[in-house]
């Protein structure tokens, strides 16, 4: 089996690489499905509410590595200078930055993941949607602490049978004042268990979209360099907006391992599974795949680069499909109504298929 191996160091030889395919084959631990006694217990557990992010400080180099991560070369996500020629008194974060805090370090000791044990097998997670609520943009200089309410649980029917689990979270950020910044929400899937003896001839397919092994040799990052000049579609004033118009389209082309690899690191988010190929392959998937907050900050360029940072109110996601390697990815928005409110439709394909439907809303600066 092929196995590429990827950093973010600028360069580097081969040689500095050395790991077995044993190492890379470590099974991971076995999971159950969840019975009705395991989802009677969790669903008890609806309307508790956990301290699960404590001194989140924003700084200016995360934010940095944050954008450069989703491919965003909005310079004020990436100078401090440029932010305050832009008007910012403090440089602000993307829509999607919280997801940072999922870095152990920012979580209380003792407290899972999510804040409450969901049970649920790592191998069969699925990010299903994810959406936020702001009273204003994250900014640098805030420290962020978040507690997570586990909203709902409930069981669906899969596609290709068995039982899937469903539960809602949603996470209140507060900063060093006690001040509301935002609310974030979504929902995490434990998919059926397939049998491998169940693959159908669109793995192949969806294998062969994954893309072959590239050498190490000669590897460097996506070179993300802050833009000289704001984007044409750029308004002042969101006052402007009708139904129909259409905001820039955002293309990022032959996403690379190398890409989900450094949104690992930058979001915190190091399952194996987007980046090891013998773990994602035992989980039954045809290659590593994507972060799917990875297209969702992609995706939210559509909206920063349009209306700014500071005219957002609300935006959400639907993961749809993922992407893998080799993918190109085209996101783009239009507005559906003008109200109060403005509501834009959001959505990312690759080559073949929609991976995500979204929808923001937006409303002029005061």
């Amino acid at each position: 089996m092929n196995v590429l191996l990827t950093t973010t160091i600028d360069s580097f030889s081969p040689d500095d690489i050395r790991v077995s395919s044993s190492e890379l084959r470590v099974s991971p631990p076995e999971y159950h499905s969840m019975n009705d006694e395991s989802f009677s217990a969790l669903e008890s557990r609806v309307g508790d509410s956990v301290v699960t992010v404590e001194e989140f400080a924003v700084t200016a180099g995360k934010v940095a590595e944050f954008s450069r991560a989703i491919t965003d070369p909005n310079p004020v996500f990436l100078d401090e200078s440029a932010a305050g020629e832009r008007g910012h008194d403090r440089m602000p974060a993307p829509p999607t930055f919280t997801r940072v805090s999922t870095f152990t370090r920012y979580r209380p000791p003792n407290t899972p993941e999510y804040g409450i044990e969901l049970g649920f097998d790592p191998e069969r997670l699925l990010h299903g949607e994810q959406s936020y609520e702001y009273e204003r943009p994250v900014r640098v200089g805030d420290v962020l602490s978040g507690t997570s309410t586990l909203t709902d649980v409930y069981r669906r029917d899969g596609r290709r049978g068995g039982t899937m689990t469903f539960a809602e979270l949603e996470t209140s950020f507060t900063d060093q004042h006690g001040e509301h910044v935002l609310t974030e929400c979504s929902t995490t899937i434990e998919t059926a268990p397939v049998d491998d003896t169940t693959h159908t001839d669109d793995d192949t397919v969806q294998a062969s979209r994954g893309g072959s092994a590239t050498s190490v040799s000669g590897l460097s990052p996506r070179s993300i360099q802050p833009r000289r000049t704001p984007p044409t579609e750029r308004l002042d004033s969101t006052d402007s907006l009708a139904v129909g118009d259409r905001g820039p389209t955002i293309t990022v082309e032959s996403l690379t391992r190398q890409d989900f690899v450094r949104y690992a690191g930058a979001s915190g988010d190091f399952n194996p599974i987007h980046y090891n190929e013998p773990y994602a392959t035992a989980a039954g998937i045809p290659s590593v795949f994507g972060q799917g907050m990875l297209t969702a900050g992609i995706t939210g360029r559509v909206l920063t680069d349009w209306v700014g940072i500071d005219a957002i109110d609300s935006f959400g996601v639907r993961f749809q499909s993922r992407v893998f390697p080799g993918d190109t990815v085209v996101a783009s928005g239009n507005v559906t109504e003008v109200s109060d409110d403005i509501t834009i439709e959001l959505t990312a394909e690759t080559e073949t298929e929609t991976v995500l439907s979204g929808r923001a809303t937006v409303s002029d600066v005061a």
